[in-house]
């Protein structure tokens, strides 16, 4: 059961597509002086946020909105004492605000049970509070799921030492207690929530307006309430659900941005479940899993992450730089200390990639960080009187000019902190300059670091076996088409080559030819709130460094210069460098052990023997790792004419999520050997489902081949070129979805499948999802048995020449088109000479095409009503008309004709044009002397 309060997944609605964009800030005094007029502050700056957030239908139901506050004892003590509750003394308790279900009964099993776990871990229930609230203010939308608020306190108990202990036992009570409640499935189990549970900080948010959380929670305009920060956001769903739980604050961020490797993430941080162990945290650091429950929001992930990274031993800041570090690896002028510190902790943790502006706090410092590209704005200031305010624009709190004494942005990378208990602002090259010595780090390096190119080469590379090069490359699909179109240009330039935008071929799940499982996904790219990155002007802050093997524990702060780490530059493999991977157990004293596994069994076993196949490698691999390899190299070179290789994408989907699953992945490196890789799409879906590194041997066995027909073309320099074109080709296909790093990118599952069915997504691709659904794995097989038999067969017409393809380019016998010479010749003729009967011929071939089942819409057909409405009840199409509106296309996207056209044609039935980001120029204002108009009726502000 997901713990989120949104709709579930039906028809094309899929909540894993949430997102947002919103306005943060925050206003703290640096000395740490506690008051009311903080607060106050603090909630007036959300108010000025207002803009950032956003209403529905319901103008009085927000987003979510929200403030994070420093424990205000005072005015808890004095509450409780209406009560009769004595608190203890101040940090020798915890208040958590909670989310109750509204119903008695799963309200009573909500409570329950959270006493039941605080008895259970030995920490005392000292007793409730009811938060007063008035919702007169909140929208009906926003009262249907209003949830039941209290504040519960909570006492020390015998096993804690100090105020940090506490907060890590109050840490393990909440997830056990959230996770318990999930897994008793309640009707409205996803009613309750615990913002917040802390000796040192408190939460108030909920399904608001900037403007009503003051109102709602009367507590805030209490003077007796008082605080030396307030942390606060307005949440903007640019295609979400308004939720109360996924208003921000959360327990230590507050976010700006969207994390878009989320679902790589959070499989590497399930993956560590079982290897995870902590000095500090000791046995309780297993209570704590699933530490993110699925469907929750990525900013809810990412605090899951920063909580467990504090509470395991780190600092606040050292936690934040592991999750987002700054762009180093292609920064020359960065310090070498810093530089090392950054390149060991990699190792540790995958970045958490995307445009981000993240203020962060653990109610002792409180700070903010940009992404590496700085994608987010964030301004700060400080004040004379010792203040320091931070927010997504300046003018959020009207100060006196003559009062900033500093007013400054973030940059990208970069971080601001404020030690209220130092009672001193400490920059960003102070921060970073303390952890980077805090350690030998590029000692440690030099001790553990193991570059692949530096490695000997003492074993050549197996040579390209040119008698079955053509039924292997019939065997794994090639085309002459993919020869002249993909790999020719890559070997001769370094780049690849170049095409129009738009493909007319049929879906791969609608041809009738057998297609490569690459063909069912489709990129994901940076939308809306989500900006792209430039691969080229920005290959600064990108990097293609991939490490293979198994990776150190997170949590292990003792073990620094202990485990040893094996890199490559880009993961683009020759045959040496695979080499080198398989014989590493000499060359390293055992400390990296390789082995095989392959990807092949017996063609007799048909389609049908392709699932017990992937069982039977899945097993192997835990095996293996168990067995004490830490290098899984899944290899497919075993294809001959008796054997079939399992798909290498679906069988690096496959183990990697198996080893996950068992717990496992951490321990072990994949590298795929395969022949089915060759152009950059392909390389990148085996990144995305947990390739740290592929070697194409067919493909550089293909070019091998053709250097024998290029003139001045070597066999070293079309390898060369290929790896070159190949490694440019996944940077931009990472910078499409705003992620820098090869390892944020690899395992984040970035595709969408067309075609492929649930249940088969389910198993072998956990969390990819497919809108249309269509093959399963019975088909995926049967396709790679057909590929295998004509590979091997006795076919004349593939005896001695790939197939033609017809994928890129309309060819007889190849890819069914939905432009055909037939079709354009037949609408250029009807075009030229105004003949209707022929443009009548067009449509006709077009409506043919629609009924042989190229395209998705040629899959359906009208309902017809047995009982038709009579055409005087149906509205005219005068009228129907009025409601035509088209694309948002900019000026310059499209030509001035087109996009004077396209208005003129609105205005005259009375429908709309959009203007597009680009805007219209001042003369389409005026009518036209025949009395259209180039106005369009939409004017859009990007």
């Amino acid at each position: 059961m997901s713990q989120s309060m949104l709709p579930t997944r039906q028809g094309l609605y899929d909540p894993r597509n949430e997102h947002d964009a919103c306005g943060v800030g925050f206003i703290v005094h640096i000395k740490g002086h506690k008051s009311h007029a903080i607060v106050s502050q603090g909630l007036e700056l959300l108010k000025n946020l207002t803009h950032r957030g956003a209403v529905g239908a319901d103008p009085y139901a927000g987003d979510g909105a929200g403030i994070l506050i420093q424990m205000p004892d005072a005015f808890l003590r004095a509450e409780c004492a209406k009560q009769n509750l004595t608190l203890p003394l101040e940090g020798k308790y915890a208040v958590g605000m909670v989310f109750l279900p509204s119903d008695a009964s799963n309200h009573d099993t909500c409570v329950t049970l959270l006493t039941n776990i605080i008895k259970q871990e030995k920490a005392v229930l000292l007793g409730w509070r009811d938060v007063p609230v008035n919702n007169d203010g909140l929208g009906e939308t926003a009262k249907q799921v209003e949830p039941n608020i209290k504040q519960i306190f909570i006492g020390y108990g015998d096993d804690c030492i100090n105020q940090d202990a506490f907060e890590r036992k109050l840490f393990v009570i909440r997830k056990q207690v959230e996770n318990a409640v999930l897994d008793l499935n309640l009707d409205h189990g996803h009613a309750f929530y615990i913002p917040s549970l802390s000796t040192r900080t408190l939460v108030y948010k909920g399904m608001l307006l900037a403007n009503q959380v003051g109102s709602y929670y009367p507590d805030l305009l209490d003077e007796r309430l008082d605080s030396s920060m307030a942390l606060v956001h307005q949440r903007f769903s640019t295609n979400t659900f308004p939720t109360w739980d996924r208003a921000h604050p959360f327990r230590m961020i507050a976010h700006n941005g969207e994390i878009n490797t989320l679902r790589g993430n959070i499989n590497g941080m399930a993956a560590r479940r079982h290897s995870i162990a902590s000095k500090v945290l000791g046995e309780d650091v297993h209570k704590l899993w699933p530490l993110i429950a699925e469907g929750q929001s990525d900013s809810a992930c990412f605090d899951n992450a920063l909580e467990l990274l504090v509470a395991g031993g780190y600092t606040l800041a050292h936690a934040m730089m592991l999750l987002i570090p700054e762009a180093w690896a292609g920064n020359v002028l960065m310090d070498e200390k810093l530089r090392a510190f950054y390149e060991y902790n990699a190792a540790l943790m995958e970045p958490w990639d995307g445009p981000a502006a993240i203020a962060f706090t653990d109610g002792r410092q409180i700070g903010a960080t940009l992404d590496r590209n700085g994608l987010r704005p964030a301004r700060y200031l400080v004040t004379d009187d010792d203040f320091v305010i931070m927010a997504s624009e300046m003018g959020v709190l009207d100060i006196p000019q003559h009062k900033i004494i500093k007013k400054w942005r973030l940059q990208p990378g970069k971080m601001l902190m404020i030690d209220t208990v130092q009672g001193r602002i400490i920059d960003d090259a102070e921060l970073k300059s303390e952890l980077a010595n805090l350690h030998p780090y590029s000692d440690w390096l030099d001790k553990t670091q193991i570059l692949l190119s530096k490695l000997p080469n003492e074993v050549s590379a197996m040579a390209p076996d040119a008698n079955t090069l053509m039924d292997r490359q019939q065997a794994f699909g090639y085309t002459r088409e993919d020869i002249e179109f993909i790999l020719k240009p890559m070997a001769l330039t370094g780049l690849e080559a170049i095409s129009s935008m738009g493909i007319d071929a049929a879906l791969a799940v609608l041809s009738e030819r057998p297609r490569m499982l690459y063909d069912y996904f489709k990129q994901g790219f940076a939308q809306v709130t989500n900006p792209a990155i430039d691969p080229i002007r920005e290959e600064l802050v990108m990097s293609l460094v991939s490490l293979i093997g198994p990776r150190p524990n997170l949590l292990g702060l003792d073990e620094g210069g202990t485990h040893m780490r094996l890199e490559v530059d880009q993961p683009i493999l020759t045959n040496q460098d695979l080499e080198k991977i398989r014989r590493i157990e000499a060359k390293t004293g055992g400390v990296f052990k390789t082995k095989t596994l392959t990807l092949c069994y017996p063609s007799d076993m048909g389609s049908q023997g392709m699932e017990g196949a992937l069982d039977k490698l899945c097993s192997a691999a835990k095996q293996a790792v168990i067995d004490g390899n830490n290098i899984l190299a899944l290899s497919d070179r075993d294809l001959d004419a008796a054997h079939v290789a399992i798909p290498a994408l679906l069988a690096t989907s496959a183990v990697h999520h198996y080893l996950t699953l068992e717990g496992l992945r951490t321990r072990v490196g994949l590298v795929i050997e395969t022949g089915e890789a060759r152009e950059v799409h392909h390389f990148a879906l085996l990144a995305a489902y947990g390739a740290e590194a592929i070697n194409p041997y067919l493909a550089l066995d293909t070019l091998s081949g053709l250097c024998t027909d290029i003139a001045d073309l070597t066999e070293y320099e079309a390898h060369k070129h290929y790896v070159k074109a190949v490694s440019k080709g996944l940077l931009k296909v990472m910078s499409k979805m705003g992620i820098s790093t090869y390892q944020s990118y690899c395992g984040a599952q970035i595709f969408n499948a067309i075609g492929l069915s649930e249940p088969f997504l389910d198993r072998y691709f956990t969390g990819t999802t497919s809108t249309t659904e269509g093959a399963g794995l019975a088909e995926v097989s049967e396709e790679t048995i057909r590929r295998h038999r004509l590979a091997f067969g006795n076919a004349p017409l593939y005896r001695n020449a790939l197939d033609i393809g017809g994928e890129y380019a309309y060819r007889i016998r190849g890819e069914a088109h939905t432009w055909t010479p037939a079709t354009i010749s037949t609408l250029q003729h009807a075009t030229r000479t105004n003949n209707p009967d022929l443009y009548a011929d067009f449509c006709r071939l077009i409506d043919e095409q629609n009924e042989s089942l190229l395209t998705l819409r040629g899959l359906m057909t009208f309902k017809e009503d047995a009982d038709p409405v009579p055409l005087e009840e149906v509205e005219s199409a005068a009228d129907i008309v009025k409601r035509f509106a088209t694309g948002a296309m900019s000026f310059g996207s499209i030509s001035y004709e087109a996009h004077t056209n396209l208005a003129i044609a609105m205005n005259r039935i009375g429908g709309k044009s959009n203007t597009g980001e680009g805007g219209e120029l001042p003369e389409r204002f005026k009518p036209l002397a025949n009395g259209d108009s180039m106005r369009s009726a939409i004017k859009q502000v990007a």
